[in-house]
């Protein structure tokens, strides 16, 4: 870890960009930090963390809200799972949702949907009847689909040779809604390096966005929880542990004795014991980490990093193209992704340029960095990889 200018930074190089909006992040909150896989966001970095006493963000929080990592441990036999991994990723690619549209005709429901007062504010107390409900139908369409971008679907083993499932993905077009919403009213500008948006968490104005923000994390824990125990029957395996996190998120948490808000977007919480699953790209190793107590928590206010972290931007990866013309050759070749994918023994479902393995820094060196504030507890290689594909169309991307 290194200060600069006051921040707090994990991981080397540092991305000048994402170092630029943090710097401004720290200005406006007094509070800022960046884990090892930082790089550009809007307004706030991803890997960003920021904290104030009563201003929360809902550019720090983002448009995904709640988007999250959930790995459930089962008891299906590995050698049978590697015999079917074919399969067994065939049946997840015509199951599970990836994109705006959904494959199956299962009914995934879950008490949110009528328990949850935050719906009137999620929508807005002056909206028409038919706008919440619009609301809500288009949250229960969406409910326990993937998305696109970097969501994933894994079938991964550990060092044990025990079979587990991991998948990444958030509160889908419905916490894009409710992040658009509040952006506009807090006076947002559609710039990546615009300061970023902030509430004041004591007014009405705040208090609205922190139940709205609320109901979107819970609403992306309802739908990782049903892919997981969805898949957990396709390979007809019981769930023996779960491991279920968020980031793009603002909790309300203690400090060195002062009650903050903490703003982590691509960052994820790891307090003493607390256990998180953190993947890495589609041709690497995730892993099963867990909080330790350290000499840095004031700096990083127990934050750790959530995935990898980018190296290459999309466009820069897959290539410009402007009605079927390219223009600008994107720097990853369909042919290494795909060597690279075979060489890792990977079964690969869907999945674009934007989401190669050359896209993104390696897992372990980016844990590296932050050696001494977690360990590690397992490591998981892919077997299996589902992501959208480059043609599925999604809105609400990441």
């Amino acid at each position: 870890m290194q200060m600069i200018d006051n921040v707090a930074v994990w991981g080397s190089p540092v991305d000048e960009g994402a170092l630029r909006q943090i710097k401004t992040c720290y200005y406006i909150f007094g509070r800022g930090a960046m884990m090892a896989d930082h790089h550009k966001g809007y307004a706030v970095p991803i890997g960003g963390v920021v904290a104030h006493e009563n201003l929360i963000s809902p550019s720090g929080v983002g448009y995904d809200i709640g988007c999250g990592n959930k790995a459930v441990l089962t008891d299906a036999p590995a050698a049978e799972v590697r015999s079917r991994i074919s399969t067994i990723m065939d049946d997840i690619w015509s199951t599970i949702s990836f994109g705006l549209a959904r494959k199956n005709r299962e009914t995934v429901d879950d008490p949110l949907f009528e328990d949850d007062d935050a719906w009137q504010i999620a929508q807005g107390a002056n909206s028409a009847t038919w706008r919440l409900t619009s609301l809500r139908d288009m949250a229960r369409a969406q409910l326990g689909t993937v998305g696109s971008g970097n969501h994933f679907v894994d079938i991964l083993e550990d060092e044990a040779g025990r079979i587990w499932i991991g998948v990444h993905f958030g509160s889908r077009g419905f916490g894009h809604k409710i992040a658009t919403r509040f952006l506009t009213r807090a006076g947002a500008k559609d710039e990546m390096d615009a300061p970023p948006a902030v509430l004041d968490a004591r007014t009405n104005e705040g208090q609205d966005y922190i139940a709205a923000m609320k109901l979107a994390g819970r609403y992306a824990y309802a739908g990782r929880d049903w892919v997981c125990d969805r898949v957990s029957k396709i390979l007809g395996a019981r769930v023996l542990d779960s491991v279920h996190n968020h980031h793009n998120f603002a909790w309300r948490e203690n400090h060195g004795g002062t009650e903050l808000w903490v703003v982590r977007k691509g960052a994820t919480p790891a307090f003493p014991g607390q256990r998180g699953f953190v993947g890495g790209s589609m041709g690497d190793v995730s892993v099963i980490i867990e909080g330790v107590e350290n000499d840095l928590a004031g700096h990083s206010l127990y934050s750790t990093v959530h995935g990898a972290g980018r190296v290459m931007g999309r466009m820069e990866a897959k290539g410009k193209y402007k009605n079927g013309v390219c223009l600008r050759e994107g720097k990853v070749k369909a042919e290494d992704m795909r060597a690279w994918v075979e060489r890792e023994g990977v079964e690969l479902r869907g999945a674009g340029l934007d989401e190669a393995p050359q896209c993104y820094k390696r897992l372990p060196a980016v844990l590296a960095a932050h050696e001494g504030t977690i360990r590690v507890v397992h490591t998981l290689r892919p077997i299996g990889v589902a992501m959208a594909g480059a043609d599925v169309f999604d809105p609400f991307k990441d």
